[in-house]
């Protein structure tokens, strides 16, 4: 059988010994200031772009709103509490508490609720289908966000001077072409500036509305709940709408989460409320202040904070505030491609490390491309941020439904909340985001589709990925010969042995890889030392090096040697081997050889799948990364055993 990590759940007192370390240290001082400016660039660059389109979407867009003095109340009302409810309290304050060992985003989210379903095996499904689908939907949101920030940040051109109109499509589709051809050198060099120049926008945006309050300051009333309120009663069903729009202003606030891994709770939370929180508001409150002044700005409010001088300096600052958050959006895919191979739901894809010191700067070219004609699609397809905004956020919305459903999980399992408790909040987190999921819905036959369609493609790859390695399994193993049993034969009838070492691969430690069977029937020899490995994937990020690896001696020159990792972490089977020599396995890589067992598959009526995914899994499995690239094996010392399998 091709070598394929086996995924398990780690025992609790490991869990809670690796939660603990987990938070040992938290940053402080200059220390914590420096981590909170890097975070600027990652963690906040998507919801700090939204100033460019949210607003004007709302009194510009397809289910705009006049421009009257009670709407813009109503709708600054509306994302002054938004920014509050959704952002700093769901997520900065109750769910970036749930982390995975320090590691946040949604199949983290999905690995912590999943032991709640223990003694409830039908629930368990469930709970791994909405990890499984939210993630899905990430990608679809990765193909949006760059597309609609950077065109709309080059749209300030068309405001600067009409000549520039014509060719915003052309320098849209230039930028984007050009980002995504960096991406194979890495996020190092560029993420050195990545928070100074978002600490620069930042500053911008807080700057560029205080100088409108300061000419409306009467815009500062739309604090109170009450206009907001009063913007559904006067507005009815178009002002429920308006709530699509209004939910721009929040998209990237999972990304706080995604993203806790790198720099902790504390450097985002005194980011967002430091900084980022202010300056947005600022921003929001400025435009609404134009607004009531010049209620005409509404088609583009946002360069029109700017005096005319200012006008190309903040298209360019935009612009490279844009490619920062797209930037975080590109590295964010790769990444959770990365876990989706790790946890079993991907096929093995060609990851490669950008940077010796970082080990989270990947990257994956087939992703990479992927998300560059997707991108250059949707911008030629919309034409304008406004079109694309009519597919931005259905994408996102039903994300955190799915992360309120995990996290209500998670109260239960983990925290043992009781169920009325933790009704109440999730309950009151869900009529947030059902609110908007149903204001974003209607912009499906819009655009919406595209996220969906999206979402659900990928959802079919990673169920099918992952159902197909199970029947694979256990097609193989019903026919596979008890080790205990091969080894007893063995003793009894011992082949001719040779010098060296041999190492078979195998997910089921208890019986005979395949791979030794066909070598043995075919060689008949065996190596003097043979060792017997499995990879064991933990739903976890990382697994501490004390429980890395697990020898076992059989007789009989016989090892078997079990490796863990989590799913941020990459296999290394050379190095695990060189370090199991302080286990007292020795082993010369010039004079050891890898059996590896390849596949080839056949779609057939057997019970399992039906046949249209069995055929996609074996065309999956076919184009899948080797497995010697993969574990890092030389290929110079690979030895593959094929076989044909019906499944």
């Amino acid at each position: 059988m091709t070598p394929q990590v086996t995924l398990r759940r780690p025992t609790q007192p490991a869990e809670a010994a690796s939660a603990a370390s987990a938070h040992e240290g938290e940053p402080r001082g200059r220390y914590l200031v420096m981590l909170s400016l890097t975070a600027l660039g990652v963690v906040f660059g998507d919801i700090g772009t939204s100033p460019l389109y949210a607003l004007r979407e709302c009194f510009f867009g397809e289910h705009a709103v006049a421009v009257t003095a009670a709407n813009v109340l109503g709708v600054l009302s509306l994302i002054f509490w938004a920014l509050i409810l959704v952002i700093s309290v769901k997520y900065l304050t109750f769910i970036l508490r749930a982390d995975n060992r320090g590691e946040g985003g949604i199949l983290a989210l999905m690995a912590l609720a999943r032991p709640e379903a223990r003694g409830t095996p039908a629930r368990l499904p469930r709970l791994a289908a909405f990890g499984i689908f939210g993630a899905a939907l990430l990608y679809g949101d990765g193909m949006i966000t760059p597309s609609i920030s950077v065109l709309s940040a080059v749209e300030g051109l068309e405001v600067a001077t009409p000549v520039f109109r014509p060719y915003v499509i052309p320098i849209t589709v230039g930028i984007l072409v050009a980002l995504f051809l960096l991406q194979r050198r890495g996020t190092a060099g560029v993420g050195a500036i990545f928070g100074p120049v978002t600490l620069v926008w930042f500053t911008t945006l807080a700057g560029l509305g205080i100088r409108q309050i300061i000419r409306e300051p009467s815009v500062l009333a739309a604090v109170s709940p009450l206009h907001a309120v009063d913007f559904f009663v006067r507005n009815g069903v178009i002002g429920f709408f308006v709530l699509g729009a209004v939910f721009l202003v929040v998209t990237g606030g999972e990304a706080m989460y995604a993203d806790m891994g790198h720099f902790g709770r504390r450097p985002i939370r005194l980011a967002w409320f430091g900084l980022v929180l202010p300056a947005l508001l600022l921003n929001y409150f400025g435009q609404g202040a134009l607004l009531l002044h010049t209620p005409e700005a509404a088609h583009n409010p946002f360069y029109r904070l700017a005096p005319g001088w200012a006008l190309i300096p903040l298209v360019v600052l935009a612009t490279a505030a844009t490619v920062i958050a797209s930037q975080a959006v590109i590295s964010g895919a790769f990444s959770l491609t990365m876990q989706a191979v790790q946890l079993g739901f991907s096929p093995r894809v060609h990851i490669d490390h950008t940077s010796a010191e970082e080990f989270g700067q990947i990257y994956i070219p087939g992703i990479n491309w992927t998300l560059m004609l997707a991108c250059i699609a949707l911008v030629i397809g919309f034409r304008t941020s406004s079109n694309l905004a009519a597919a931005y956020g259905v994408a996102v919305t039903t994300d955190m439904v799915f992360a309120s459903i995990l996290f209500f999980a998670v109260l239960r399992g983990r925290w043992r909340w009781s169920v009325w408790a933790a009704l109440a909040l999730v309950g009151a987190f869900l009529t947030m985001d059902l609110s908007f999921w149903g204001a974003n819905i209607v912009k499906v036959p819009d655009g919406g589709w595209v996220p969906l369609a999206v979402a659900a493609t990928i959802f079919t790859l990673m169920t099918t990925w992952k159902r197909g390695r199970g029947i694979l399994a256990r097609r193989l193993n019903s026919t596979s010969i008890p080790f205990d049993a091969f080894l007893e034969g063995l003793i009894a009838h011992p082949p001719v042995r040779v010098p060296g070492t041999a190492v078979f691969m195998t997910g089921n430690p208890g019986a005979t890889p395949p791979a030794l069977l066909h070598n043995l029937k075919h060689n008949q020899v065996l190596h003097e030392q043979v060792v017997l490995l499995t990879v064991v994937m933990e739903e976890v990020p990382h697994v501490p090096r004390s429980r890395r690896m697990q020898l076992e001696e059989l007789g009989g020159g016989f090892y078997r040697l079990t490796a863990r990792y989590g799913y941020m972490e990459e296999p290394d089977v050379p190095k695990v081997l060189t370090q199991a020599g302080r286990l007292g396995l020795h082993t010369d890589l010039m004079r050891t050889t890898f059996f590896l067992g390849r596949e080839h598959l056949i779609a057939s009526r057997k019970r399992g799948m039906a046949l249209w995914r069995e055929k996609l899994f074996a065309l999956l499995t076919r184009n899948a990364t080797s497995a010697t690239a993969f574990f890092r094996i030389p290929p110079n010392r690979v030895v593959e055993m094929g076989m044909q399998i019906e499944i």
